[in-house]
């Protein structure tokens, strides 16, 4: 369904070449269709900021809803920035206060790069916790992100990460747990999602502090929960919103980071992630960059264009379906109770009437 190009964000103009419906606020204002509000909260580094803003962009805009959708980018002050990000946030992004004052229908929270083993020493910690407070009190659900959920577990229910002691990286398998949740009702019972992280938080530290798992793998862990009223907190430890090259990119990054001396061993490749045939091709690449290394050379060009072609994605259908899912989930909550107070009406213990 629409998005609603409310300000001169360049990610409209490219969602929409890339063939997404994307309505002038003039083309809008004539369509009798309900708007949504939806917040990103992006936290994301400056090379990642634009590309993850443009993946939720895409996700919301593939949903089935029949909505508009206007969606509103802020972040926080105390995460730093470089001159060319702070510009595009100074130029697109709005003001927490100003969205505040406006309400929104639902948020979502992505992940941030960290420098701390603890994340409440973090220098974001604070501003974030603000938001997540407002949030639980004023929006009618939360979804969060990777390092976005650990964050929210532990303000919210004492639930500390733990370090893995390696990097889980790569496409991996889930099954569902909680068949009877609207999230996954409609989407398969196996699925694949991609993973990029180093911290993990298991079934047990969730389970025990009273949320509910819907999606876990036996190899990378939970994926998909929500809180204990079932609704008002969706919790994402995976990343659905990676594009088809993400993690190729995350490869390509590391390839650098090693070549510059900034990592002590060349990268091992993305578990489920490439075919034999990419890898023998990346294979050949590793031997001309680790010669090029040897010898005072300059980085020989990475392959990218040449196995992006190569590359399939199996995880965009269902991420596409639970975001779709979430996003009616709200619309219908909002749309019944519109007229009164915030969740006025509705058991904030079952917002769903599951139990």
């Amino acid at each position: 369904m629409p998005l609603v190009a409310h300000t001169n964000l360049p990610t409209f103009e490219r969602l929409k070449n890339e063939g997404f419906e994307v309505l002038s606020c003039e083309r809008a204002r004539d369509q009798d269709i309900r708007e949504l509000h939806v917040g990103l909260l992006n936290m994301m580094p400056d090379a990642a900021l634009a590309a993850t803003e443009r993946q939720f962009y895409r996700l919301i805009a593939r949903s089935n809803l029949i909505a508009q959708f206007h969606i509103h980018p802020f972040t926080l002050d105390a995460l730093p920035r470089g001159e060319k990000a702070a510009q595009h946030i100074a130029d697109y992004y709005e003001d927490f206060t100003k969205i505040q004052e406006q309400g929104l229908d639902a948020l979502i929270i992505t992940g941030a790069n960290v420098t701390h083993p603890n994340l409440a020493d973090e220098r974001f910690w604070g501003p974030l916790a603000g938001v997540i407070s407002w949030a639980y009190d004023n929006v009618t659900s939360t979804l969060c992100s990777c390092l976005a959920t650990h964050a929210v577990v532990e303000h919210f229910y004492g639930i500390n990460r733990y370090h893995l002691g390696f990097k889980r990286w790569g496409v991996f398998e889930h099954r569902v747990t909680m068949h009877e949740h609207p999230l996954v009702q409609t989407i398969n019972s196996r699925f694949d999602v991609p993973h990029s992280r180093f911290n993990q938080i298991d079934t047990q530290q969730l389970e025990g502090a009273g949320l509910r798992v819907l999606a876990e793998s036996e190899t990378a862990g939970v994926h998909l929960a929500v809180s204990p009223d079932l609704f008002r907190q969706v919790f994402f430890q995976g990343h659905p919103e990676y594009d088809i090259n993400s993690l190729l990119k995350e490869y390509k990054r590391e390839v650098g980071l090693y070549f510059n001396g900034q990592r002590h061993s060349y990268p091992p490749f993305p578990d489920n992630y490439l075919s034999i045939r990419v890898e023998a091709i990346l294979d050949e690449y590793r031997e001309r960059a680790e010669a090029s290394q040897q010898h005072g050379e300059p980085l020989p060009e990475f392959p990218e264009a040449l196995i992006i072609p190569m590359l399939d994605i199996t995880w965009r259908d269902t991420a596409k379906a639970v975001v779709s899912n979430w996003l009616g989930m709200v619309y219908q909550i909002t749309n019944k109770e519109r007229s009164k107070p915030f969740m006025d009406g509705i058991d904030p213990a079952d917002p769903l009437g599951l139990r």
